[in-house]
Order: structure tokens, then sequence, then C-alpha cells
């Protein structure tokens, strides 16, 4: 089998990633639940893990970082929690449904919200970003990279546009965190928004968000918190005031594992195996009679992904092909961005995803091209 479905979740993980979730099952107990040796287990494996993530995304405080059960629930805390009705968001045609249907549910009650178009590589319409301000905007809320294209949104101008203007910067970064660098401090970032089963090599199940210093938001939820039992309200203190209930101890396991891998591999290195192989893959298959490809792949800073047609095939077909005459696990569809599909009119076509790994082979990108090839003749 391979898989090139990264995007989806990261099924080819560390093997140490799987290791440290069947090891938590006889050491961890309830985290902040006791003085035991368990309890105590879990509190410091969880703090561990914190600690990581605000190293890598460079966050100076752990208690910044909330875990959330991934990357739509850490975006349904940040937007429910940090936009308000009676004021004005700005977003893009880019974003993933776990950005738009939040959104769209704070329309309903009383939010104003401007949806900035892509163009035909589906890019950011930068350029309309002055003319989308109103008196009332409060936040932009964008993906870090896009999950059907690839393209990565520039974030120095969307920092320098937020920073002006003095607005919430909130950003999804599923795609990006743990294969693209990312710095909060240094990118501006009001609130990070990112999946532990994907780049970071974590289990699904796992996932979270940083909060800037000085930003508060109100409990998503409430319930046991381990401390201030008899209050009647939910602790303030972060980051117990964005985590009710027991956290995902087992999972955080493993997503302590990926970030050691990580942090040894480096990220830069990761990225630079990913955009290899994409451009491997690219490079063999730009001469197929009627493809079509979707996405800036000229521009110097991308995602894994490589998003395409061939002719008036549709994607499922395709998709369906590759797995059962090659064993290649590939996304076919709308892949949950129904605006970047109404900007390319393949609403109906939808398109064949291939996203990389850091632990494919040159070979499996050539296996990949060769069947490509003989499905489109």
């Amino acid at each position: 089998m391979i898989y090139l479905d990264s995007s989806a979740t990261s099924f080819l993980k560390p093997p140490q990633v799987a290791e440290a979730v069947f090891k938590s099952f006889s050491t961890i107990g309830n985290a902040g639940r006791g003085a035991h040796a368990p309890t105590l287990n879990a509190s410091r494996l969880i703090y561990d893990t914190r600690d990581k993530l605000a190293a890598l995304f460079g966050s100076p405080d752990p208690s910044r970082i909330v875990f959330a059960c991934n990357a739509t629930e850490a975006l349904n805390i940040a937007i429910h929690g940090a936009v308000h009705t009676g004021e004005h968001v700005i977003t893009t045609a880019c974003e993933h449904n776990s950005v738009l249907r939040p959104l769209y549910l704070k329309e309903e009650t009383g939010t104003e919200l401007t949806i900035i178009p892509a163009d035909e590589k589906g890019r950011i319409r930068y350029d309309l970003l002055n003319a989308s301000l109103k008196p009332n905007t409060a936040a932009i809320v964008l993906t870090h990279a896009s999950n059907l294209t690839g393209n990565v949104t520039d974030m120095a101008f969307v920092s320098d546009f937020a920073k002006k203007h003095g607005l919430l910067l909130i950003v999804d970064a599923s795609q990006t965190a743990g294969s693209i660098p990312i710095n909060v401090m240094d990118m501006g970032i009001d609130i990070l928004c990112f999946t532990g089963h994907k780049g970071l090599f974590g289990p699904q199940g796992t996932g979270g968000l940083y909060l800037r210093e000085g930003l508060t938001l109100p409990p998503f939820k409430s319930g046991g918190s381990g401390v201030h039992s008899f209050d009647r309200h939910h602790p303030a203190d972060m980051p117990t005031a964005l985590e009710a209930g027991t956290l995902n101890g087992h999972g955080i396991a493993g997503l302590n594992a990926g970030l050691d891998y990580i942090q040894s591999t480096g990220v830069e290195n990761i990225h630079n195996k990913e955009i290899s192989l994409a451009r491997r893959f690219l490079a063999g298959i730009t001469n197929i009679p009627d493809l079509k490809i979707y996405g800036d792949m000229d521009a110097p800073l991308r995602a894994p992904i490589v998003s395409l047609n061939i002719g008036d095939m549709s994607s499922a077909s395709v998709s369906d092909m590759l797995w059962e005459d090659y064993e290649i696990c590939v996304r076919a569809g709308a892949h949950c961005a129904p605006l970047m599909h109404k900007t390319f009119g393949t609403e109906k076509q939808g398109a064949v995803r291939f996203s990389f790994s850091c632990f494919n082979t040159e070979d499996e990108i050539d296996r990949a091209i060769q069947a490509l090839h003989e499905i489109s003749e």
C-alpha cells in the first residue's frame, strides 16, 4: 500500500508514537485528580507536552497552550469565544468548513461576515482586504495553508494588516503545524488552532490552541477540573479555563512522542523532504493529457499537496482506480473546502488530492506517477 493522504491524517507515523500510547495504558492515571503515582505521571506528561508545543510554536508560556479534541474543536472555542454579536469578521474562500461553519453560525446570530475571494490559482485576494474593513471589524480568521491547493497564506502581510487595524488574528494551522515553521510571536498570531493527528504525528482525538497572553476567552464547556471543586463557575486560570473534564491522556502521550520526533528531525528538514517528494510527483505528471492542477505551484513556500483532475473523469473514479488497481490512498471529492471548489468550478467533479509525508519514498512517488499515466490512457 502507498499512503498519499497525509493531509487527512498521518497514517505514517514514527514508531515511537504507538509505543508511547501503549506504554501510557500502564503508567498514567487522571491528571490533576489526586497525588498518587499514576495521576502525577499523567500531570507531568501533559505539562511536558504543553511545554514542547509552546517551544514548537514560539510561545514563551506553556500555560497558553490548551488541549482540545482536534483543530475543529479548537476553532470553535476560538470563534465562539472571541467573536461577538454586532462585530464584523473577515475570512477567505480558502477555508475549511471547520472555519466556515462556526462563522456561519455566528452570522445567524448577528455577526457580520465578509469572505475574501481567491483568484484562479486559489490565492487569497489580499488586495481586497482594505475594502472589506468596517468600523466594527474585530477579527480575521484564516488558514495558514489550504488543504486543497497547498497554497500558504502570506502571514507577514495578513499580520501587518491585522495589527494596523487592531484586529484579532485567528489562524487555522491544521495543514502546517509540524511541517512548516510557525512562531506565534514573530507572526503576530493571537490564536493558533492546530490538530495533533496530521503534521504533529499524534493520534486522532488530539489538538488544541495557543492563546496570546492578555487575551481571554469564555469557557466553551465547563465541568470537572480537579481544582476549586466548590466554586459554581469553572476556574478562570489558564489553561484550566478552557479545559474541562478528563483530557485524552493516552492520545497526548502519543502526541508527546510525535513532538520528540519533530524536534529531533527538525521542522525545516521535514518540510524539505515533503516538498521534494511533491515536486518530484508534479514533474512526473505534467505531460499527462488534459491534466488540470489546482494551486500556485510556483510559490516559494507551499504545503506538500497536489490536487488535480484528468479531463472530465470524476475525482471519485480516479481515486477508486488508484486504490483498487494500485493500492494507492488519496482523497477525492470536496475536501470540506466548498468555496475553493466553487472558485475552481469543481463542485460536481471534485478533485483528487495527493498529500505527501516525510515517510514516503521516491519509489512510491514514481509508482503513483506511473499509475496516473496508465489511468489517463
